[in-house]
This record gives C-alpha cells, structure tokens and sequence, in this order.
C-alpha cells in the first residue's frame, strides 16, 4: 500500500510537468536585444497561461518575471512577452512557465542584452549569422515528387557558430497553395516550419530578425496586388520579433536595428511591388518612398557598415529572374541617392536565388565599390547557378550547395573589419573574404 501511496504522489507531482511540455509547440525564440529590453517568444499547442523567468548569469539569486500571457488561437497561440529589467552587457538563463510549471530543455536557453560601450572602449566584436529559403516538408500540401527540402541538420551548424544574432534574408517560410489564400493556411505554415526539431536549439539561444520575399508574403513572385498582403504583414509580425515595423507609416515590415556600432535595414521588396509582367505603369521594387527613408535613415548613421537586406539580388547585370536588375530605373534611383548623398560602408545582403554568391560594382575609380551577398539557400533546393551573364560576380564566391554565412566584425572603432565566411551544412568553410571599412569610404 506504501509502495502505490508513493507512486501516486510521484504521479502528481510531475502530471503537470509533463502535461506543460506537451503545451509547447515551438520555440522559445529569442527576438530583438537592446541595452534595456529583449523580446522572448513561444507558442503552445493550445490556450495556456505562459510566462519567462530569468537571470543574470552572473548573480543567479536574483530573479526577474515577465508579464504572463494567456495564449488564444486568433493569435496562433503565440506568446510575445519583454524581459524588460535587463542592464548592458550581461548574458541571461531564461526559463518558459506554462500554466506555472517549468519547461525543461536539453540545451541552454540563454540571452544576451547589448554593451553599453559608447564613450567607453572600442565597440566590442560582432558576429552574426545569415540565411534565406528554408522549406520545411509536409507531404499532404507539399507538391508530389521528391521533397523540396532537405539537410535540416543546417540549422545545428549554425548553433554551434554561436552568432550574436541571425538575420533571415526571405523565404523563411514557404507558402503553398493551401496556405496563402487563407489566414488559418498562414497560421498553419508559419507553425509547421517554426516547430521543426533541428530548429529549437537555434531559435533558443540566438536572437533572430528577419525580413520576407514571395514566398513568405504570399504566392510565387507575388507583388503588391496580393489581397493578403495585410494578413501576411500581421502573421510575419506575429511570428518574428524585429523591433520595429512600418517605419514609412506606409505599410509593410521596413525597420531597422542597430548592434554595437553596425547599422541594419531591413526593406520590404512585396509590398508595394509592381508586377513583374505589368510594363504598362511607372515600375517599383521598393517604391520611392521607401528609398527615400532608407537613403535618409543612411545619412543619418555613423556606422562603418551599414547592412541593406533586402529579399532579392541587388547587384547583377544580369536582368533575370526577380532579381533587382528587372527594375531598372528604380535600381538606378536607389544606387544614385547613394552615391549623391555621400553614404559610405554600404553593403547589400539578400538570399531568393537558391545559391551563394558575392558581387562588387565600382562605377569609377572616385568612388568605393558597392557589395553585394546573396546567400541561399538554407534547406529549399539548391542551384549551381554559375551566373554567366553577371558581371559584377566574384566567380570564386559562387555555392550551388545548401549553405550559410557568419559575417563578423572587429577591430577598432576607427579601423573596423568585415569577414564574410560561407560554410556548407555540417559547418566547413567554404571560402572567405575580407573587407575594411576604410575601403568603402570616397576618396577626400
């Protein structure tokens, strides 16, 4: 009788333990870090009540508590809660509650808050990693034939880079035709592809920031006709946590954020995009309004590097595809406003063509080259493109296999490097390249 008295309670104790872990279907996914707040993110199976508690690493005794949250299904039961009593520089444990019962881990969930280094030392070291086109199977919506994506062992590569953060160039997320013209599709989607297994290490302990192209915004090569650009707008917002949206008061996901002494745009190239085939109107990729707050947002920042991501390639001479090169006179505009506004440390970032590749353009030798990295694909199908007909391609820079990229930045405040680092899926370099910060300044 003893020995059953004993079991029972055993079975009590732990029953809500193991009924909490089976309420998590994703995450939790580190967000935006400043100096003061970071956004930590979860989602549940189902309704429940979630909260995060955390620590300074250094003093354990101390602890913190989010607000509690009580997931819904209108909102895919998505918690979006701040670790708001934060201070610079100091890394955090974090623990998940649902329905007040910890959620346990085999791997560290830990985050960081952003050094207060201004008017201190140099800025510190920044490394971060970047991605785009990842398609996560699903047999009974995917098409038939061999499953499009693959290699999700990618995702651990990238863990054990341990990036400061990650910035997710497009095609995060693939829509298909069951999922785009219905906002359950998207919420079902955006769910399926976040609560893959080789995933959740990543999403714990690296912040994340992301933009969209086509296929997390809507159909194939969708563009600002897509009656559901406002409910793509709302579930991206949902699902990622950039720590700002709609900057222009135009609609969309253009933001921006800052690390250390590095300044990131993230563009939105769907919202107010013409059609690729309509020849017949004033053609746009990003629209005019949306140039003139990145050219004006650039010439305000003092950053070395200024990162421009963007869903599409920027920099190919070759028309082809959706690549920026089919918006010519916009393309123009936008590289123009730079040049005339004296913006220097620009440096292009997108992914969309399912290879990895690096292009420069100088137009003269009185001013500094443009950059260009396209980095694809994560898991969709990879490409050896060559790109035959790009000029302004580094032909030693091309990957036609799954890949990503760690770019990192040092030195000292005056004196800042660049190395971009390409690896394959089990983490091996697949080349490298430097570049200074004083190489991407006009000439006096």
């Amino acid at each position: 009788m003893k020995k059953h008295f004993l079991f029972l309670a055993f079975l009590l104790l732990h029953i809500p333990v193991i009924i909490s872990q089976d309420l998590l279907q994703s995450g939790p996914m580190l967000g935006y870090s400043t100096m003061r707040e970071a956004l930590l993110w979860v989602q549940t199976t189902e309704t429940a009540e979630v909260h995060f508690e955390y620590f300074d690493k250094e003093n354990p005794e101390q602890r913190y508590r989010t607000a509690k949250i009580t997931t819904e299904a209108k909102d895919g039961f998505v918690a979006r809660l701040l670790a708001d009593q934060i201070l610079p520089g100091k890394t955090y444990t974090y623990e998940v509650f649902v329905n007040g019962a910890k959620i346990s881990r085999n791997y560290p969930m830990e985050f960081q808050s952003q050094m207060l280094w201004q008017w201190r030392t140099d800025p510190p070291e920044v490394s971060f990693a970047l991605g785009s086109c990842n398609f996560v199977n699903e047999e009974r919506f995917d098409r038939p034939g061999k499953p499009y994506g693959s290699e999700f062992e990618i995702f651990g590569s990238i863990h054990q880079k341990s990036p400061d953060f990650m910035l997710w160039l497009g095609d995060n997320t693939y829509l298909r035709e069951a999922d785009w013209n219905s906002r359950t599709g998207f919420l079902h989607r955006y769910t399926h592809t976040r609560s893959l297994p080789e995933l959740q290490p990543l999403l714990a302990s690296t912040h994340h920031y992301a933009i969209w192209d086509d296929h997390d915004f809507g159909p194939n090569n969708s563009d600002g006709s897509f009656w559901g650009k406002e409910t793509a707008t709302e579930i991206f917002k949902l699902f990622w946590g950039n720590p700002n949206y709609n900057v222009t008061g135009q609609g969309g996901i253009t933001g921006s954020f800052q690390w250390a002494d590095l300044h990131f745009f993230l563009l939105d190239n769907r919202y107010f995009r013409t059609s690729n085939r309509n020849f017949a109107t004033d053609r746009e990729l990003l629209g005019k309004a949306q140039i003139d707050w990145l050219i004006n947002a650039m010439a305000s920042s003092y950053a070395p590097f200024k990162f421009v991501a963007i869903g599409g390639q920027v920099l190919s001479s070759e028309a082809d595809y959706e690549n920026y090169a089919t918006y010519p006179e916009e393309r123009q505009y936008l590289l123009d406003k730079i040049r005339e506004a004296k913006i220097e440390g620009v440096i292009f970032l997108d992914g969309d063509r399912h290879h990895t590749g690096l292009s420069r353009l100088q137009e003269s030798s009185n001013v500094y080259p443009f950059y260009d990295l396209t980095c694809s694909s994560l898991t969709a199908g990879a490409y050896d493109d060559k790109e035959e007909e790009n000029t302004y391609k580094l032909e030693e820079t091309l990957v036609g296999q799954h890949n990503f990229g760690i770019l990192s930045v040092s030195g000292p405040r005056k004196d800042r490097v660049l190395e971009i680092s390409i690896f394959d899926k089990d983490g091996k370099e697949l080349w490298s390249k430097e570049i200074r910060a004083k190489e991407l300044k006009y000439k006096r």
